[in-house]
């Protein structure tokens, strides 16, 4: 049977806000003909929005929904990312970023970092970071997009900060010109196909039946659907990450400060705080523990601290961390929130939604027949997606010598997952990263981190030694000057931003 003959899978997507709508945009966009969507929300629910930090992974999804990028960072309020800039976190008053790029290049089949794990032993090597492209425009406020070649210039990537309660809304505008049905109502029960069996529909509160072949639930924090209706598990990593409260509070620009190109990740007594840079604004949030800092102290903590005049009071969000246990069940999807929650230290929440809608899409039941191979397969993926990304953020905290606060010591002496302690081993026994070809952070990631927080290996590639070190110093400062004369040849952040919303506003 053609695609024109077959019956299309009716999707019912229950929630809007960003998860909602890119489920509902991605799956109208990648599945022509294929898919009827339906989103289904209600304004009197409102969204967990406060300036958002993404991935390089978005600027691909935004390009296969058929987005022009400048349209939809003057809608957003966006500002590029080149990283992030972690303070505070190995020792109070170190720093470095985690930047979307690489360090170096590998040499006769040897990681560039055994090269200066080697020179640095011998006290030749400058900061790691000084050997990246991305770190050097991030601190030098600079940004232009990478080269399209093998050069120099093309190695590093960038994401986008931008207003969540604006991004929303544009993909809901983005979805209905794709062809989503929206609905406005609020579910006020869940029908089924059988006892224990398959959602059949949505109920709402003025009566109508929302029929479907498959749901997916984007309704937050609730899971309706998943975690409401059909009960899944939620598996509870608050004791690998406790932290459990966020006081939010924008902020106006600091006049004559530069607009960075980056997030700012700075370590607090309880937790750590945030500062997003968006065009009109400055968004800032302290991400704490609620067992070692009450609510009224983190708001306290988060006037004192942030830059710029407060555009409004701190507000409070409560979450926890963790998953369910399947994310697909029966003819359920959750996305988003519904399906877990991971604090926002890596900005991973808007990758973890999109990568769940990729997969669906992979696996996408054929005729709206779901085969358990599919579902298995969708779960497997998530499920190591989630456990990676918790992984890496917990070594965040872990990888710490600060012992000037309860929860500091707490996270420093606690007992890990085993899949990050044979990662902690492999690194400190031999200087080696993990490899895997799917899910998120590569090498050069936990190689920020690792240095960046003090974590040097025992020993390292032992090839590494075998070159002459004055001639590999050589060529590591031929590197940093070439990466200056890169730099310098960019234009300033704010400067490009503005050249690019300003061709947006008049095409010609």
């Amino acid at each position: 049977m053609s695609i024109e003959q077959r019956q299309p899978v009716r999707v019912v997507v229950l929630g809007g806000g960003t998860a909602g709508w890119m489920s509902a945009a991605g799956i109208a966009a990648l599945l022509p003909g294929l898919a009827s969507v339906t989103l289904v929300e209600s304004e009197d629910i409102g969204i967990v929005g406060v300036g958002e930090a993404t991935l390089p992974h978005i600027r691909g999804y935004v390009e296969k929904l058929g987005i022009e990028e400048a349209a939809f960072m003057r809608a957003t309020h966006a500002t590029y990312k080149l990283g992030i800039d972690f303070r505070d976190f190995g020792r109070i008053g170190e720093s470095y970023i985690h930047p979307f790029g690489s360090f170096g290049e590998k040499v006769a089949e040897v990681a560039f970092h055994h090269y200066w794990l080697e020179l640095a032993r011998q006290g030749l090597a400058g900061p790691l970071g000084d050997y990246s492209l991305a770190v050097a425009a991030a601190r030098a406020n600079r940004f232009t997009p990478p080269a399209q070649d093998q050069s120099l210039a093309s190695t590093y990537g960038y994401a986008y900060q931008f207003d969540a309660t604006l991004f929303g809304p544009f993909m809901r505008e983005h979805g209905l010109k794709l062809g989503v049905e929206r609905i406005e109502g609020l579910v006020t029960s869940v029908e089924r196909e059988a006892a224990g069996g398959d959602v059949g529909a949505l109920a709402l509160e003025d009566g109508r039946r929302i029929e479907g072949d498959l749901f997916i639930d984007c309704s937050g924090f609730r899971s309706l659907l998943l975690g409401g209706e059909l009960a899944e598990p939620w598996e509870d990593w608050s004791r690998w990450l406790p932290c459990d409260r966020a006081a939010a509070m924008p902020c106006a620009h600091v006049p004559g400060a530069p607009l960075r190109p980056y997030t700012t990740a700075a370590a607090m007594p309880a937790g750590w705080r945030w500062q997003i840079p968006l065009q009109h604004r400055m968004g800032n949030g302290y991400v704490f523990a609620s067992g070692f800092l009450s609510e009224d102290e983190a708001c306290a903590a988060i006037r004192a601290s942030a830059e710029g005049e407060p555009l409004a009071d701190p507000r409070v969000l409560r979450f926890r961390a963790g998953r369910r246990r399947n994310s697909w069940q029966r003819n359920v999807v959750a996305v988003g929130l519904a399906s877990g929650f991971l604090e926002p230290l890596e900005s991973t929440s808007i990758y973890l939604a999109q990568m769940a809608i990729t997969y669906l899409i992979e696996l996408f039941p054929e005729a709206g027949r779901i085969d358990d191979r599919d579902r298995d397969e969708f779960n497997r993926l998530v499920d190591m997606e989630y456990d990676r990304v918790r992984d890496f953020l917990i070594l965040h905290y872990h990888a710490t010598t600060r012992d000037d606060s309860p929860f500091w010591d707490h996270v420093r002496t606690m007992e890990v997952p085993a899949s990050l302690a044979d990662k902690l081993e492999l690194w400190r026994r031999a200087g080696r990263i993990e490899k895997y070809s799917d899910g998120l952070f590569y090498d050069a990631s936990w190689i920020a981190v690792y240095v960046g927080q003090g974590l040097l290996p025992q020993r390292h590639d032992a090839r590494a030694a075998f070159a002459d070190p004055m001639r590999v110093k050589a060529a590591l400062d031929r590197l940093r000057q070439a990466i200056g004369e890169e730099v310098a040849a960019m234009p300033g952040h704010e400067a490009f931003l503005t050249s690019e919303t300003t061709r947006l506003a008049d095409p010609a």
